[in-house]
């Protein structure tokens, strides 16, 4: 795991902070999106390891529907970049956006793809989930899965920390599926869902969540 502000931040809040403690709320809080990335190689082994934390997530009826696409070819990145910057800006300029803006919200973007190490696409498959003749419980089904499928993100993404890995999610592909399908030869029951980039980090962040009291309530 990296050294960062995150066992500061720990240390100084009202959470139990045993020795024991502090690596776990260590690796939870100290985790940030990170989209700019050094020019360093990732290891297979450890691109493996993520995938190992992604897939030990828990599951609807433990169906397991995540897929996963693992991006190091330098060409692929740039192809799949292109292909949905292109949609973007369509949708953009569709939307009214200048045309200076509309490269420039997506030149930000394909940096990001370009830049990294190794990107993996997240997927969803319905093929092991339950079937049913009405469409309440089918988008139900349907929600499982996809919520099955963030689950293993957020695994993944902390293993990525844990691994001094830099890691941004970015739900792009959900707006352009059937141009990540094409560009990446996926299967045909595999369905979009997210873009995780990954690299050694070339920033720092240091940011804090809102306070609990806004976000729950007790009953």
């Amino acid at each position: 795991m990296v050294n960062d502000p995150a066992l500061d931040i720990v240390a100084a809040s009202a959470l139990p902070a045993s020795p024991d403690e502090v690596p776990f709320w260590s690796l939870i809080r100290g985790r940030r999106s990170i989209r700019r990335y050094a020019d360093r190689p990732i290891a297979r082994a450890t691109l493996e390891a993520l995938l190992e934390a992604a897939r030990w997530a828990p599951s609807a009826h433990n169906r397991q529907p995540w897929r996963f696409c693992v991006v190091t070819d330098q060409a692929t990145k740039l192809e799949l970049s292109r292909r949905m910057t292109e949609r973007w800006r369509a949708d953009l300029l569709r939307d009214g956006a200048s045309p200076d803006f509309a490269v420039q919200r997506t030149a930000v973007s394909h940096a990001r793809i370009t830049g990294a190490g190794a990107l993996i696409l997240t997927a969803l498959s319905m093929d092991d989930m339950d079937d049913y003749p009405d469409a309440r419980r089918a988008e139900a089904e349907c929600t499982m899965a996809v919520q099955s499928v963030a689950l293993a993100c957020q695994n993944l993404l902390l293993a990525a920390y844990h691994y001094g890995l830099g890691a941004c999610w970015m739900c792009a592909p959900l707006f352009a599926p059937d141009l990540v399908r094409d560009v990446l030869d996926l299967p045909g029951d595999w369905q979009p869902q997210a873009l995780i980039t990954l690299g050694y980090p070339a920033e720092e962040k240091v940011k804090d969540r809102a306070a609990m009291a806004t976000r729950v309530i007790w009953r």
